[in-house]
């Protein structure tokens, strides 16, 4: 059950949470651009979290999951198949389409970004007082609630926007 809040308060954890993300945007971008052999876009990141979730995938289905023009994604696919993150192979069930996979390039590099960017919250995290870092965590999980709510009332959600949170 979610308590009612006054507008002010609400917008005020909007700024804060909008304060959080700009962080977490140099954070990332930080990490990803000082130690990856291959930095991603962040369209090109979301397909590989895409991947990762549901492979194999056509370029089809991957288009309906982006919402994005099927030209645009095998632009974006042909990138990921030249740095080898993905692998593009004849599909089982149909002569005419092909599967699109993580390669083994592809796993390792999200793996590294994950432990860079984990990394980089643990210094920041173990600084907080152990109640914070409780309600962080709290509040965290109910932000990815709400974010699928949002997102598709539905109930599917969509890769690599609502990664689990971990308790503190």
């Amino acid at each position: 059950m979610r308590s009612e809040s006054s507008p002010s308060a609400v917008r005020e954890a909007a700024r804060s949470a909008r304060e959080v993300i700009e962080l977490l945007e140099v954070l990332w971008n930080k990490g990803r651009d000082t130690t990856s052999p291959a930095p991603v876009s962040t369209s090109q990141l979301r397909v590989l979290y895409i991947l990762e979730r549901d492979q194999p995938m056509n370029l089809r289905t991957l288009g309906d999951v982006l919402g994005s023009a099927p030209s645009s994604v095998s632009r974006m696919c042909d990138r990921l198949d030249a740095l080898g993150f993905v692998e593009r192979s004849p599909s089982s069930s149909s002569r005419r389409e092909l599967e699109l996979r993580l390669s083994g390039h592809g796993e390792t590099y999200l793996q590294e970004l994950r432990a860079r960017r984990e990394a980089a919250l643990l210094d920041v995290i173990s600084a907080m007082p152990p109640a914070e870092r409780t309600a962080l965590a709290i509040g965290l999980s109910s932000f990815c609630l709400a974010t699928e709510d949002a997102a598709d009332p539905g109930g599917a959600t969509d890769a690599g926007t609502t990664p689990p949170v971990a308790s503190a």
